[in-house]
């Protein structure tokens, strides 16, 4: 794949969607209140002729659809950009009730002591991918190509890597169903909440740490660089994710509240 129409592509979205954050501080100084819904599910719009190892299919999840304006254009844009995908929102409750209905005991055990909602969805986008395959991508990643195009026919998984290539990331996923590594980071998250250490936070115990620890010195991890795959903060920001709950980020909570302990 040429990458120089994705750079240039990266940075024209870049552009725009720097532009229409700007435009949302007056839009909502005027409508405060004002919010859109994401919906619950999109299917394609164009449907693909054959099978691809990789479903075509894209999970999201935040702690709750009714969004600010960046938030529904981030939709918007990664909407065009996945046209021959199928898409799904997951509310809190219907991530809790996906996990007690389809995850082992043990990692649904894990998944209920965690405190914090980013962390949950951690876990989550872990065994829903395990489970169906597809994509996941946080609400404020934007997709620099069309999805398509950057999954291909072949490969069983795409990672993607920040800090000039060197660290791994979990904001996006994509997979087949039954992946060994995927397992393997499940297994780790789950470790990690029965034996956690307030020293981890989220990043270490259920975040992009765990995939750090899991591909660290191996060559046989199909990634690429953020930069031709999927982008944050491109449309939205902090503040605008989170324009109904401030200080809801997780890099706000106390480490220490993360992991509830048992009775």
């Amino acid at each position: 794949m040429n990458d120089f129409p994705i750079l240039v592509c990266n940075r024209l979205i870049r552009l725009t969607g720097n532009i229409f954050k700007i435009l949302s501080y007056p839009f909502h100084f005027v409508l405060p209140k004002y919010r859109f819904t994401i919906p619950a599910h999109s299917p394609a719009k164009i449907r693909l002729s054959g099978e691809r190892r990789i479903p075509r299919t894209i999970w999201q999840t935040n702690f709750t659809n009714k969004c600010s304006l960046p938030v529904y254009l981030n939709y918007l844009f990664n909407r065009l950009m996945s046209l021959n995908c199928d898409y799904n929102y997951v509310s809190t409750e219907a991530r809790d009730d996906y996990m007690k209905e389809n995850a082992l005991p043990e990692v649904y055990d894990a998944y209920s002591r965690l405190t914090n909602g980013a962390a949950q969805a951690d876990l989550w986008r872990l065994v829903v991918l395990n489970q169906q395959g597809g994509v996941y991508m946080d609400i404020d990643a934007t997709l620099v190509w069309p999805l398509d195009k950057l999954l291909g026919n072949e490969d069983d998984a795409l990672y993607i890597k920040i800090s000039k290539n060197t660290r791994f990331t979990n904001y996006f996923i994509a997979s087949l169903p039954s992946n060994n590594d995927l397992q393997k980071a499940i297994e780790q998250v789950v470790y990690n909440v029965n034996h956690y250490d307030p020293k981890m936070g989220v990043y270490f115990s259920t975040g992009p740490g765990v995939f750090d620890e899991l591909f660290r010195d191996r060559d046989d991890v199909n990634s690429r660089d953020r930069k031709f795959v999927c982008i944050q903060g491109t449309f939205t920001n902090e503040y605008f994710q989170y324009i109904d709950k401030p200080r809801g980020k997780w890099t706000h909570i106390n480490k220490e509240d993360l992991v509830k302990k048992r009775d």
